[in-house]
């Protein structure tokens, strides 16, 4: 199985949930693809354990193709958020992706999720990976 984790800015968030994911075991048995809107994203999402990195729109697209689940922050799929690094295609793929999306609401992108909890960035962490480990072990049966 295919984990798609796409993160911009510095990657930080990226980063997290792939050491959750490594750390819960899921490393061993699945892939881990990591997609950054820049090259220092990429660079701190590989150095957090992801098999494979790419960087850039056109990797975005190519990748959403083919994952199994993708997960990373709600801008991914705002044209323009993360300080414009979201490119309308970016958004587009990630949106328009056959892959269930595991998104971690913020209020960083100017846009305000009603009815998600208020949780820490780490609550948000273990719990995208929580969503994640259960995809997994059974993904005819994921609740998002």
């Amino acid at each position: 199985m295919k984990l798609l984790i796409i993160d911009g800015q510095s990657g930080r968030l990226g980063a997290q949930i792939i050491e959750g994911l490594k750390k819960a075991g899921i490393a061993e048995t699945h892939t881990i693809i990591c997609v950054g809107t820049n090259a220092l994203a990429t660079s701190g999402m590989i150095n957090a354990g992801a098999h494979q990195g790419a960087t850039g729109e056109n990797a975005v697209v190519v990748q959403c193709r083919s994952a199994d689940l993708i997960i990373g922050p709600i801008g991914i799929v705002l044209a323009d958020a993360m300080l414009g690094e979201i490119t309308p295609k970016m958004a587009e793929a990630v949106g328009q992706s056959s892959a269930p999306r595991i998104l971690i609401p913020s209020s960083r992108c100017s846009t305000y999720v009603v009815g998600a909890a208020a949780l820490s960035r780490k609550q948000q962490i273990d719990d995208a990976v929580a969503k994640a480990l259960a995809y997994c072990e059974d993904p005819a049966h994921f609740q998002s």
